[in-house]
């Protein structure tokens, strides 16, 4: 049986749609669960992405790397159920349709009414489902989408319900009145989690620098800094630390300042003339009332003069803090303890109230440059200027964020800090340092989480509640029933439907009605393992197999977002994580290192990309560009560059591998031993094969994807550009002896090993070549994604094998580099190349590998050299700015030790990266090698290269006999190229009639045997008249004519 003819010329698009379409005739992807169902359980969970955008390049990143590890368990044996998801409630959807529809605020969409914007949500969540389903289809990410969990389904809802219940029974759902981030434009709260998705550097903010007239000291202010003038309509007091040290500055107008000590040289530049009139404590100032700037809103009780706080410091400003306990977190906190009023000047639309009446109504930003004029009108500005700094903007529709005191309900996670800080360290992050550092920060730090979000379109919140703010948490669609007393088995659980059901309070008989927020959009991605599974109303045993997650993968942002709620939710519900181990991925950058964006120009179109190159060359090219947690650069052409240096080399060693194999009628034979039959090189390229699938599988055990691909295509390169070509004649020749048979079935062996060892990376080439190369009658249940991953053999491991080929590998290509520097081509033999590898040489190595040297750099003889300046002049010369400046008075005595040294041991060890030891006086100095220059010039006669103590030298002498050789070579070439463009089979047999003037004719004829072997030609003609292409092989006319015979 012969394997399918393969085209050299490889066309990428039309190969995968055909294994693509393999794939769902035959149902590979069913059947490799299928296969697998009484293995080990792994579990993956799908983060579930919003499909009412167009996915990017950024997509197919996450989903490469979501696809890879799943894929390698399967064929390691485990059962993986990759049931994928769609998260469709939240901000996303709703700013879409607000764009949609023309609404530009709350206002608008209560008009329009809820229940049809919620519907057009419902639709908007799906816009571009197709797209998202065509993308993954063809970029080879297989997950189950025909069984996809979505978010806005009565049965998830239900389970967040659930859930919520079980946090509020544990005591942990709580009411509080805090000052947290807040979105005027969408009118609604974020928690600390999203606030960390929209920061936005170099924002540029007013700085200004206020006086706060103190009321018991004449012509003396207390100074203060904001970046925030719209805040100081709100403030009640000014914090000082009581430890610091504070001045009074007297100015040139007699008025004076107090602020910290420290910060006066930043305060008080050269141009301001002042004095230091007293010194006290900050505890001293404590009490001092002062005039506050505005006195828009009445209040009861005390406020405005000077409070101690700990959180004070030097670090900038003025070290007097101006406090607005509505509009800060940690000036509520101090309000709070000293009983301070809570001035709220700012309505949930982000303006001024009534009361504020120059700037009533206005957006409290637009009033700061106004609000700086009156301030300096009224003779209270010091300085004003901007301030360049990270500010927070909504994560979804980029409005910067306020800080605000907002009445919202929230679930206390900092009751569970210390058990998610424990139970995050079993949790293996990739790359590691995540686990400690952006993750574990963000966890010791951790704040209660803000629930509570007064929008549309998310999971209501199960919170009703009765006139006297007693209230109750519903846990499930039946509970809800029969509170009410009717079946709500047919409502709709979102709003506004769930708003229209109120019941009596079980306790007091006084009408519930359910609180108007939803929840965070982030805590329904983060109930993904319970809800997707309606659990625990149905499927408990599922969810009993499916949690923990082995393995989620998404971009190093989600440690803040889906990563976060993952680990909150199962550490409070279950006391356990929710994922084992997690690749966090890097940002894509344009091919410049410029993070991609719209208004740069300079997004790339993922289907471009595939369309030109491929899904599987994307996919490896996000691989191997960097490690996962890296940023990585990409383009279209840098996915080109993995077509040209991989694909295609792997795929022409495919090519000349089923086209010779064919030719012989060559089939695999198991009765066949390699390890007893092969040569030499046989058993090296197999040792580095099962070193290859040592490294990939340990790897893929720890989810290091760039370890488990660039080693592959370093051995591609290695059988292709070494053993192929070394091993050429091995499968020209006619006859069929064991050494043609163990070439053959040692690149059948490497072949078949890699289309497994890619399944997981590149699933697309990986099934054409496996599929071809299995020789299985039955196509159907012929897939490598059906196979079992390769293991590896230790005893077929010769570590000092693959050493002694590389110092080959590396002796030849210095002999390369040596014909470079004298420009003599490849073809043209020359008579001898030396080598010297000083402390490297091994016995018998060059006798041993002397043929395949001699074809490699077309040399009639190889030998080792007895002294390196046999071939090559070393001079040492002392550098003297590295050595003068190390040395000092000693430089002069060094680099006259230097002198002494053997030139060719001390250049040896230097350019080998090994130090050398001099003797000056009583003392022994080291020299590095980055102190001493090594000049190498060839002797006469040579062609030499160096690199790192290791020596190539070719003579270049040419004898008659060695020109004539290397004319024959080069006409053999014409030749070759001749049969290429006229479309000759590698198999036909030709005849060649020529016409070559002067010593070309002499080496064609002298040579005649060697050429027609080489051209597989019944017979070379010398003909006066011949008719044919006209070359010209050096200053030699040519002319040659090819017939098939």
């Amino acid at each position: 049986m012969k394997f399918k003819p393969v085209n050299s010329r490889l066309d990428i698009e039309n190969m995968e749609l055909e294994v693509l379409k393999f794939w769902k005739d035959n149902q590979v992807f069913k059947k490799s669960m299928e296969s697998r169902e009484d293995g080990r359980t792994y579990v993956f969970y799908e983060g579930p992405p919003t499909a009412n955008g167009l996915p990017g390049s950024h997509h197919v990143l996450s989903r490469a790397f979501k696809d890879i590890f799943p894929r390698y368990r399967v064929m390691r044996g485990d059962y993986v159920l990759r049931r994928g998801g769609w998260d469709t409630h939240g901000l996303p959807v709703e700013i879409e349709v607000e764009k949609q529809l023309g609404l530009t605020g709350k206002e608008q969409i209560e008009s329009y009414g809820i229940s049809q914007f919620n519907a057009q949500c419902r639709q908007s969540a799906f816009e571009y489902i197709q797209e998202w389903e065509k993308l993954t289809d063809r970029i080879g990410f297989w997950v189950d989408l025909e069984t996809a969990y979505v978010t806005f389904e009565n049965d998830y809802i239900e389970s967040i319900w659930w859930i919520l219940k079980q946090l509020s029974e544990k005591e942990l759902i709580y009411k509080g009145f805090k000052v947290v981030p807040y979105c005027t434009r969408c009118g609604t709260a974020l928690s600390d989690h999203e606030l960390s998705l929209g920061y936005q550097d170099n924002t540029s903010d007013p700085s200004i620098f206020v006086k706060f007239p103190l009321k018991d000291l004449s012509n003396t202010s207390l100074l203060i800094w904001t970046t925030t003038p719209w805040t100081l309509p709100g403030n009640v007091g000014v914090a000082v630390n009581p430890e610091v040290d504070y001045v009074t500055v007297e100015l040139e107008d007699a008025t004076s300042l107090i602020v910290a000590k420290a910060l006066c040289t930043t305060l008080f530049t050269d141009d301001t003339k002042y004095s230091v009139t007293g010194e006290m404590k900050g505890t001293e100032l404590v009490g001092m009332e002062y005039e506050p700037p505005y006195s828009f809103i009445p209040f009861e009780g005390k406020a405005h003069y000077v409070i101690s706080a700990d959180f004070v410091t030097t670090s900038e400003g003025t070290g007097v803090v101006h406090m607005a306990a509505a509009f800060g977190a940690d000036d509520m906190m101090v309000a709070t303890k000293y009983d301070l009023p809570i001035l709220m000047t700012v309505d949930e639309k982000g303006c001024f109230v009534k009361e504020v009446v120059p700037w009533s109504s206005m957006w409290v930003k637009d009033a700061d440059p106004l609000i700086i004029d009156d301030l300096v009108e009224k003779n209270l500005m010091f300085k004003h200027e901007k301030y360049l700094h990270t500010y927070p903007f909504c994560w979804r529709c980029n409005t910067p964020l306020l800080y605000m005191a907002r009445s919202t309900w929230y679930i206390s996670t900092t009751t569970f800090k210390s058990r998610l800080v424990e139970l995050n360290k079993t949790i293996n992050w990739y790359p590691h340092h995540i686990r400690d550092g952006r993750f574990g920060n963000w966890l010791d730090n951790n704040v209660d989480w803000a629930l509570g979000r007064d929008r549309y379109w998310g999971t209501p919140l199960p919170i009703w509640m009765d006139e006297d703010g007693d209230w109750l948490i519903v846990g499930s669609v039946q509970e809800l029933s029969e509170l009410t007393g009717s079946n709500c088995s047919e409502l709709d659980l979102h709003r506004p439907y769930v708003d229209e059901i109120v019941f009596p309070n079980p306790k007091t008989g006084k009408q519930m009605s359910r609180v108007p927020e939803v929840i965070d959009v982030w805590f329904d991605s983060g109930a993904m393992p319970i809800a997707q599974w309606h659990y625990p109303f149905e499927n408990s045993e599922i969810f009993d197999q499916q949690f923990p997650a082995n393995y989620i993968c998404e971009a190093v942002d989600q440690t803040r977002g889906w990563f976060y709620s993952l680990h909150a939710i199962s550490t409070m519900l279950f006391n356990s994580v929710a994922f084992k181990n997690v690749a966090c991925l890097g940002l894509i950058l344009d091919e410049n290192g410029q993070k991609m964006s719209k208004s740069k120009g300079n997004i790339v179109d993922p289907w471009d990309v595939i369309d030109k190159h491929g899904a599987d060359a994307f996919r490896w090219y996000l691989y191997t560009a960097s490690p996962a947690g890296q940023e990585r650069r990409f383009s279209t052409d840098l996915v080109g560059e993995v077509v040209r240096n991989f694909t295609l080399t792997l795929w022409n060693t495919y090519a000349f591998f089923v086209t010779y194999a064919n030719l012989d009628s060559w089939s695999p034979n198991s009765d066949f031993d390699v390890e007893d039959k092969g040569s030499d090189i046989d058993l090296w390229i197999i040792s580095e094969l099962n070193n290859l699938v040592k490294d990939v599988t340990d790897a893929l055990e720890n989810y290091d994807a760039t370890g488990a691909t660039r080693p592959i295509e370093r051995f591609v390169d290695l059988l292709s550009n070494w053993y192929v070509r070394l091993s050429r004649r091995r499968f020209w020749k006619t006859e069929d002896d064991s050494d043609k048979k163990a070439a053959y079935a040692t690149l059948y062996q490497c072949l078949l090993t890699i289309s497994k060892l890619l399944a997981p990376s590149m699933p697309f080439i990986a099934d054409e070549l496996y599929r071809n190369l299995i020789l299985d009658d039955d196509e159907s249940k012929n897939s490598v994604h059906l196979s079992d991953w390769p293991d590896y053999d230790a005893h077929l491991i010769d570590q000092n094998l693959n050493e002694e080929m590389r110092l080959i590998q590396k002796l030849v290509s210095l002999g390369h580099n040596a014909r470079q520097s004298a420009q003599l081509k490849v073809r043209q033999p020359l008579s001898e190349v030396v080598f010297w590898a000083g402390g490297k040489t091994k016995d018998n190595l060059i006798e041993r590998y002397a043929g395949l040297i001699s074809t490699e750099l077309n040399v009639k003889k190889v030998r080792w050299l007895d002294s390196a300046d046999e071939a090559i002049v070393y001079t040492l010369h002392p550098l003297p700015k590295q050595l003068g400046q190390k040395y000092g008075s000693l430089f002069p005595g060094i680099r006259e030790a230097i002198k002494t040294l053997d030139p060719v041991d001390a250049s040896s060890k230097l350019l080998g990266g090994e130090n050398v030891r001099v003797i000056v006086g009583s003392d022994d100095i080291d020299i590095l090698p980055d102190e001493i220059e090594v000049r190498v010039q060839s002797r006469k006669g040579f062609a030499t290269a160096e690199e790192g103590g290791l020596v190539a030298g070719l003579v270049t002498d040419l004898t008659e006999d060695l020109i004539m050789e290397g004319l024959a070579r080069e006409f053999v070439r014409k030749v070759q190229d001749l049969r290429k463009s006229n479309g000759f089979d590698i198999s036909d047999r030709i005849s060649i009639t020529y016409k070559a003037s002067g010593v070309l004719n002499d080496a064609i004829g002298r040579h005649s045997g060697y050429i027609m072997g080489e051209a597989l030609a019944l017979s070379l003609d010398l003909v006066e008249d011949v008719e044919g292409n006209e070359e010209k092989i050096g200053d030699h006319h040519l002319i040659v004519s090819l017939q098939k015979s």
